[in-house]
C-alpha cells in the first residue's frame, strides 16, 4: 500500500495535507481499507479543538472510528457531501473523501506529525 508522501501522518490513521496555516484532515486508505463500507461520518461541528481531542467518528457496517485532531485550532470547514456520499470516504481517502480543515493555531505542532515512510512502518 502506497501513502502519498506531501501528506503528513498520526500513528491513530488520520493523515494531514498542511497548506500555510490550513490543515485539510482524513483518514488513510489503510484505515477505511480496515474499516470497510463506510456508512456514515459525524462531521465536527466548527469552533476550536486541542490536539488529540476526537473531531469527527467515522461508522462503518463493521466499527466505528474516532478522527482526532492531528493539531490545535479551529475547524473552518467540513466535507458536507460525506453526509449524502459517506462512501466518499471508500473511493477517495486522500481526495473527496477529507473531512474537514483547521486553521492551525500553533503550526509548529504539524512538525511533530509522521511523515510516509514513519507512517507505514508503524502497520
Amino acid at each position: 500500500m502506497e501513502f502519498p508522501t506531501d501528506l503528513k501522518y498520526l500513528a491513530t490513521h488520520e493523515w494531514v495535507k498542511i497548506e500555510g496555516d490550513i490543515a485539510t484532515v482524513g483518514i488513510s486508505d489503510h484505515a477505511q481499507d480496515q474499516l470497510g463500507e463506510i456508512v456514515f461520518v459525524e462531521l465536527p461541528d466548527t469552533g476550536v479543538l486541542e490536539k488529540g481531542a476526537v473531531a469527527a467518528n467515522v461508522e462503518s457496517s463493521k466499527a466505528v472510528g474516532e478522527v482526532v485532531m492531528p493539531v490545535s485550532g479551529e475547524v473552518t470547514a467540513v466535507n458536507e457531501n460525506l453526509e449524502d456520499e459517506p462512501e466518499t470516504v471508500n473511493s477517495s481517502p486522500y481526495g473527496n473523501g477529507w473531512i474537514f480543515k483547521v486553521k492551525m493555531s500553533n503550526p509548529s505542532e504539524a512538525d511533530g506529525l509522521l511523515d510516509a515512510a514513519a507512517y507505514q512502518a508503524t502497520l
